[in-house]
């Protein structure tokens, strides 16, 4: 395995770009060495730009679900494309894909498609305020809903990466309403909530915790939240953006049977392009403008080409799709498991449909704090690397695989995690 083409690459981008990247991770500052430059990616493999290939358990974050490349969905690019990139103005595939989404999504009566999570987190925030006329919002440790300031508490993966607990550049003033709670700890949730029942606003919450790796919620904790916001007068809203349309047909609320009043989308609703959607309830979501005072806007929101390969990502999710998802999910865990148990490696294999991730040095992770580091990982993951196998390259990532990873896929995968945790030394 050689990696200079993107070696070269970095000392390029790191003139021009800052810190060679355009998102942090990317850097691979945690794990050392120079990060991979990609060239091209099919199916379940990616390549870089010296030609080796990997399996990917990135997956583009979470946004490719079918396949890199799936040639339904570049079809239905090129077809959109070549009609034109950008209109400024409503296209037939807006409308059809919120269509699509609200055939899905139990409580998107009404959609408005923005460009990323960050910016549906930000609006539904807004939203939510603008609704209830009341500004406090509690979120949880290790939940990330985007860059925007209020959420830049304690906020999982990217922040956790470098071991900070906010930002720079975000003022007391813009933190000042953000109630930070533990995930999955209910008895918190009543207790902030009734301090602050006059002035909250909403509740936001990732309903599958996937920026501090993959943390299942209890049932007991999802279904609590619902009846507090309905007590209190508050908005609930699930920051799907990971899990919509990854962990089931209906995305976690249709797992776990919880309604939420909005519901975040992000990732695969693009099918690889840069869409995401706020959704919920029409009582809600008419306050947005035009219709309401709440205001929002963006040039590119709803991009014709970017809704069209959306559209054609999720005519091509049906249902039994997951039962495939699933299949080799349970295979996989069962795998990991098993290298588990047989290296004696203290650990846990947390999964939910088609995300999952390995916690070492601890036997159960229900929130932020049972999360333990270990040295080696930078060693982990590059031996991975040498073994044709791409993850994350942090601890607090969430993995993800796609309907395009097969048989072969997962026997070389096995191979390749047994190999890499044998090059673990635990504190």
């Amino acid at each position: 395995m050689q990696l200079k083409g993107s070696e070269a690459l970095y000392k390029r981008a790191e003139k021009i770009l800052v810190g060679g990247v355009d998102s942090p991770v990317r850097a691979f500052r945690s794990v050392g060495g120079n990060p991979l430059f990609i060239k091209k990616a099919k199916g379940s493999k990616i390549y870089d730009v010296d030609g080796n290939e990997y399996i990917d358990y990135v997956s583009s974050w979470g946004a490719i679900i079918l396949g890199h490349a799936d040639e339904d969905v570049l079809r239905a690019i090129y077809e959109a494309s070549s009609n034109g990139t950008s209109f400024g103005f409503t296209n037939p595939y807006e409308v059809e894909l919120a269509e699509a989404i609200s055939e899905r999504i139990k409580n998107a009566e009404m959609v408005r498609f923005v460009n990323s999570g960050t910016e549906a987190a930000m609006t539904s925030l807004r939203l939510a305020r603008g609704y209830t006329h009341r500004k406090k919002i509690i979120k949880f440790v290790g939940n990330y809903h985007g860059h925007f300031d209020p959420f830049l508490v304690k906020a999982g993966s990217g922040l956790a990466t470098y071991s900070l607990s906010s930002s720079e550049g975000t003022t007391e003033g813009c933190i000042a309403d953000t109630l930070l709670v533990d995930y999955n700890d209910i008895n918190s949730v009543i207790d902030v909530s009734e301090k602050n029942k006059n002035d909250l606003a909403a509740i936001i919450v990732e309903p599958v915790a996937g920026n501090m790796g993959v943390v299942k919620p209890d049932l007991s904790f999802l279904k609590t939240l619902r009846d507090i916001c309905d007590k209190l007068g508050c908005v609930l809203i699930f920051d799907e953006v990971i899990t919509g349309f990854r962990v089931s047909y209906g995305g976690a609320q249709e797992l776990y049977k919880i309604v939420p009043d909005l519901t975040l989308l992000g990732k695969i609703v693009g099918g690889g392009f840069p869409l995401a959607a706020v959704t919920g309830k029409k009582e809600i979501m008419k306050k947005l403008s035009p219709v309401g005072a709440v205001y929002q806007a963006g040039t590119l929101a709803g991009n014709p080409v970017a809704t069209a390969a959306g559209l054609a990502t999720l005519k091509k999710l049906t249902r039994d799709k997951y039962e495939k998802l699933e299949d080799y999910g349970q295979r996989l865990e069962d795998g990991l498991n098993n290298i588990l148990t047989d290296l004696n490696i203290k650990g846990v294999v947390n999964r939910v449909g088609s995300m999952f991730s390995i916690f070492f040095n601890t036997e159960t992770v229900k929130k932020y704090n049972d999360i333990k580091s270990i040295n080696k990982f930078p060693e982990f993951f590059w031996k991975l690397i040498q073994k044709g196998v791409l993850i994350p390259p942090s601890q607090y990532e969430s993995m993800f695989f796609t309907l395009s990873h097969n048989e072969e896929d997962l026997k070389r995968t096995l191979e390749a995690f047994r190999a890499a945790m044998n090059v673990l030394t635990y504190e």
